[in-house]
């Protein structure tokens, strides 16, 4: 490793490091109040069978009653059919044990009740044998064991609970007969999941946590368990329960949050994802990736979760070093220049940071580099003698905003300032496409809304256009006016003064609207008027939303400001033929590093033919 990238991870290590110590001080204050959360010290964890549970369980008073929909229990019973004996995992029982050896039952009631319910109902048709063999018990509502048991019996005038019961049942009911001469086959086949792939994740707390506390925490505000929360509770139940580790519990705690902190700033989850979403745990990025190394990725809950676990069992110090390990180099990365640029380019043209880290590992930084402008280069698949020909067009559309997204990325990096980068984040966040630079006429609006939109928005450039005739001009007003004050703009009057206003302010007519080099990447949202408004309009609005902060991508940005025009075919307004011409040697010229030779060149027809 060069000695200044070593310095800069030594840095970055001692950094994390401090920050690491002070939530660790933090933690073990107050001979140790500060406690890591209750769900992060199971007894317990482990997969189950749902064919294999049991026991008998408690129900507590701060639960809520059954209120699972039909539709809820219709899906359960869908899914599991569809995964046609694959594994598959519903949400965590979190239990906790009881000194007379029942389980109390702090969350998972919904899923288990309704579990039980089908149980109950093939055995009360004869289409299994067995009855459920686990038991459950209501502290406020014990007439619940005795109705589901029997919820066909269930009458009309009955409470909530028992009401949405019945109706559960009756769903199932409707499932099975769905089958119909093949019910028994579905039975068999949902029974047997139920023994051989159906698993529930078995969450056994710890006697003195508070089970109350427990259940708010994961259901005020839906917040259900996730993988990284299984994850993270299995690494600190193995490193708090050895004695040659004895506090290490504490420390990757400590380091487990700090992680997340730094992984929730929205540029470099952006930069990471090619997302803007804020998911409920970021660290679970880093344990997808671990997990991918051996899988082809996660297709069903909890599998990062069951990936995992066989390694943290193994060795729990190499899978948490490994963690660590990533973490540091996707935050170097972050923190590189040109490493960040062009893998926030790939990530947010479609790699996955598995992807990056696999191809990259083993690689000097250097190498690096070199791997992933020869990457970029595959993605693009163009050569300088194609650019020209890139366009608006069904077939070219898509590489056309690939090349345009990468002349923005990569002319923000060649600035090499650390202060300056390409918001990942912004560009995540928002709808970006192509974009007329000029609109050369407004046939995609069909509607008056549109209509009395687009004049409007001409009318007010009219006056800040200084070489327009001025009785021309005034004329168009008056027209423009007009309309706008009628009760009704017909499709024939926004017709006529459409032509009049695009051969006044439209520029040259003889050109092609949907090449390249009349294209940007622009945020139009909803505001289709603006869209098929022509340069001036446009010139306007990007100047209004850069001065009130709002993200305009730096090309774009400079299309506005005439950057690529030659000073000596300077004129504001329009956006003729000079402009068009700087522009493309501009495109060229920032996407040259990235382009293939001639020979070499991507066949733009592939899968996008009109056929």
């Amino acid at each position: 490793m060069p000695a200044k990238m070593q310095r800069k991870n030594m840095a970055q290590a001692d950094t994390f490091s401090g920050r690491v110590e002070q939530d660790h001080a933090k933690m073990k204050h107050d001979g140790g109040k500060c406690m890591i959360d209750a769900l992060s010290t199971a007894t317990a964890l482990r997969e189950r069978f749902v064919g294999d549970i049991d026991e008998s369980f408690w129900v507590p008073a701060y639960q809520r009653g059954y209120r699972w929909s039909p539709q809820d229990v219709e899906k359960l019973l869908d899914d599991i059919w569809e995964s046609e004996g694959s594994p598959y995992y519903l949400q965590p029982v979190v239990v906790k044990a009881m000194v007379d050896g029942r389980w109390e039952l702090i969350d998972g009631q919904q899923r288990l009740t309704t579990v039980y319910l089908v149980l109950q109902y093939m055995h009360h048709e004869s289409l299994q044998g067995s009855a459920p063999a686990f038991s459950l018990q209501y502290e406020t509502r014990p007439e619940m064991a005795r109705l589901i048991k029997e919820p066909a019996l269930i009458g009309v005038d009955a409470n909530i609970d028992a009401f949405h019961l019945s109706n559960a049942y009756r769903a199932i009911e409707e499932w099975f007969d769905a089958h119909k001469g093949r019910r028994q086959f579905a039975a068999n086949k949902i029974y047997g999941y139920f023994f051989e792939s159906v698993r529930f994740i078995w969450y056994e707390a710890p006697a003195k946590v508070d089970s109350a506390t427990v259940f708010t925490r994961l259901n005020v505000g839906r917040i259900p368990l996730t993988d990284a929360e299984l994850v993270k509770a299995l690494l600190l139940a193995k490193a708090g329960n050895n004695e040659s580790t004895q506090g290490r519990d504490y420390e990757i705690a400590a380091q487990w949050d700090a992680m997340e902190r730094e992984l929730r700033s929205a540029e470099l989850w952006a930069f990471a994802t090619g997302g803007s979403r804020d998911d409920s745990s970021h660290i679970s990025l880093l344990l997808d990736v671990i997990s991918s190394e051996t899988e082809t990725g996660n297709v069903t809950p909890f599998q990062t979760f069951e990936e995992l676990r066989s390694a943290i069992e193994t060795d729990w110090r190499a899978l948490w070093n490994r963690v660590l390990d990533l973490h540091s180099t996707v935050v170097g990365w972050f923190e590189d220049g040109d490493l960040f640029h062009r893998i926030g380019f790939l990530i947010a043209t479609g790699d996955r940071l598995t992807d990056i880290v696999s191809f990259s590992k083993g690689l000097k930084k250097s190498d690096l580099d070199t791997a992933l402008i020869e990457r970029i280069r595959e993605r693009l698949g163009l050569s300088a003698e194609a650019v020209p020909d890139l366009s608006y067009e069904r077939r070219s559309v898509q590489r056309t905003e690939t090349a345009l997204l990468l002349m923005n990325v990569e002319s923000v990096r060649r600035r090499g300032s650390q202060s300056e980068r390409y918001s990942f984040h912004e560009h995540a966040a928002g709808k970006w496409s192509l974009e007329h630079i000029h609109a050369q006429n407004a046939e995609r609006l069909n509607r008056e809304d549109q209509w009395r939109d687009w004049l409007q928005l001409h009318r007010s450039v009219l006056d800040g256009v200084a070489i327009i005739d001025l009785q021309e001009r005034e004329s168009i007003k008056v027209r423009i006016d007009d309309a706008l004050a009628r009760p009704k703009v017909t499709e024939s009057n926004f017709r006529a003064i459409e032509t009049d206003v695009l051969r006044t302010l439209g520029g040259e007519a003889d050109v092609d609207m949907h090449a390249i080099t009349n294209l940007a990447l622009l945020d139009a949202g909803a505001n289709s008027a603006l869209g098929n408004a022509v340069f001036e309009v446009k010139r306007r609005e990007v100047l209004r939303l850069d001065k009130v902060g709002r993200f305009i991508p730096p090309c774009t940005r400079n299309v506005f400001l005439k950057y690529y025009t030659p000073d000596a075919s300077q004129q504001l307004h329009f956006w003729g033929p000079a402009d068009r011409e700087g522009y493309l040697v501009a495109i060229i010229e920032m996407l040259t590093p990235y382009l293939s030779s001639a020979a070499t060149d991507v066949d733009e027809t592939g899968d996008d033919s009109d056929d």
